[in-house]
């Protein structure tokens, strides 16, 4: 049998990522498990500038590599050293996605088995406070010449690879190299047992940085499927390899309903902010109708952009669907056009008019805002939706109050409501917003026996596929 042959790459780049970025420098360092047999190491030209932080870093200028061959040039060598060897780096995906992003610009179809002596070095000898290359050859007394330059960096991580296979007693590298390890293709930095204790049940997942700072919120159908669909794919793009290399814990909730989870992370996402979020931060309506009393002591009604120090009455995401609203209410309620103002960037502001029509009575006219603005608040129903539980004994609840999600939570089977605000005791609250309602809205329109309030029946809930649209989950890494 043709025993087992590793090869030990690192790589020095002009920049982070691979699909932006060019290699300066390579070094492969053969390995039987045993000793060393082979090595190879080469600049690169990599046929664009070198910026000036990363010759800071390496060394290496731009003189340095003008005249060193292109990667075109060394892929033929490159892809025969590695061909049926298993691929060892410190951070194995950085330098692995580099590689196959090369020899793919070459005309070269590759893949292998990785082994990252990052996380080996995390199994085999725990307890490090860092797992960088520069710290753990000090900590483990290994020479490390000529640092932050390939060849440098690859010797360095070959004696450490050679005394982690020493050390290996419990043969984790032996399970780290087989094709369907999970291990493998988890970021560097996070714990294994952190991606193990996650349950294959709905709920919200949290990613953390190095100072254990939340970076990212998502739902999931399945936790444990969908935050290892964040770690699948080859996907070289630098937000993704940013991403993957800050992750260094994850945590969840469970949610009982993918409803919860959505509404959770949306509550989530507005209040952490996380830095790798995006798509529902961008989810925020724009304008607002509001209400406001001039010195006259007439009451208008305007249609601006959303101001943080004023309460609106509605809002909307457009300032068409404002418009529309206000001429509508103007209609309904027989308001003077002048006391209705469309589209303007601030509220406050009076305008002249000159319609030379005689105003109306001021009080009278009052009451008509007034007939208006009670008439949007009231439209505005209070409502639960009751579904099933994390478990037979609990059931789950959301309470929207006046068209407002006003929180969520679970109550055990036995307990039972003749009103529906009797279920606001037993949930907790979070802030509402259009997309949240959004949600809640048309889960009721498609669920309306889950629906409780005075208008329904309360009805048992039975555990219930819940799915959504393909429209829903457009969001997330």
């Amino acid at each position: 049998m043709k025993e087992t042959e590793y090869a030990i790459v690192d790589i020095e780049t002009t920049g982070g990522n691979a699909s932006g970025s060019r290699i300066t420098e390579i070094a492969i360092i053969i390995h039987n498990g045993k000793s060393i047999t082979d090595r190879f190491e080469t600049l690169v030209n990599p046929q664009k500038e070198i910026p000036a932080p990363i010759f800071a870093l390496t060394g290496i200028n731009n003189d340095m590599v003008r005249d060193a061959p292109i990667f075109d040039d060394i892929s033929e060598k490159v892809l025969e050293m590695l061909t049926d060897r298993i691929f060892v780096a410190h951070n194995v995906n950085f330098d692995y996605s580099f590689v196959r992003h090369e020899l793919q610009k070459a005309g070269f179809k590759w893949t292998a088995r990785k082994l990252c002596t990052v996380r080996a070095a995390r199994k085999i000898r725990p307890g490090f406070k860092s797992y960088s290359l520069g710290k753990l050859c000090q900590s483990l007394e290994i020479p490390l010449l000529n640092q932050h330059r390939a060849g440098g960096d690859a010797d360095a991580t070959a004696i450490l690879f050679s005394r982690l296979l020493e050390w290996d007693t419990e043969a984790h590298i032996k399970k780290m190299v087989k094709n369907t390890a999970q291990d493998q293709r988890l970021p560097p930095n996070l714990p294994p047992e952190d991606f193990e204790a996650l349950p294959e049940k709905p709920g919200v997942y949290y990613f953390y940085n190095e100072v254990n700072k939340v970076i990212y919120v998502g739902k999931a159908v399945n936790l444990k499927k969908r935050v290892a669909s964040h770690f699948s794919g080859h996907k070289i793009t630098p937000q993704r390899q940013h991403f993957l290399r800050d992750i260094y814990s994850v945590s969840f909730e469970i949610c009982a309903t993918e409803l919860m989870a959505l509404l959770l992370e949306c509550s989530e996402i507005k209040k952490l902010w996380p830095v790798y979020n995006r798509a529902l931060k961008r989810f925020e309506p724009k304008y607002g109708l509001y209400q406001y009393e001039a010195r006259s002591g007439y009451k208008y009604l305007v249609t601006g952009k959303l101001n943080k120090f004023q309460t609106c009455v509605e809002h909307f995401n457009t300032v068409h669907e404002g418009i529309n609203m206000l001429i509508s209410l103007k209609q309904q309620f027989d308001i003077d056009n002048r006391f209705c103002r469309y589209g303007i960037t601030a509220v406050g502001e009076i305008f002249s008019n000159n319609d030379s029509k005689a105003l109306p009575e001021v009080e009278h006219h009052n009451e008509k805002i007034e007939s208006a603005i009670d008439f949007l608040l009231s439209s505005r129903s209070s409502f639960a939706i009751i579904d099933k539980g994390r478990s037979v004994n609990e059931r789950s609840c959301i309470w929207v109050e006046n068209g407002h999600f006003y929180g969520m939570g679970y109550v055990t089977s036995d307990i039972g409501f003749t009103e529906p605000s009797e279920l606001k005791e037993y949930v907790t609250p979070y802030k509402s917003n259009q997309y949240i309602m959004h949600l809640i809205h048309k889960y009721a329109a498609k669920y309306p026996g889950k629906v409780f309030n005075k208008q329904y029946q309360k009805k048992d809930v039975k555990n219930v596929s819940i799915s959504f649209d393909e429209d829903d989950f457009k969001y997330g890494l």
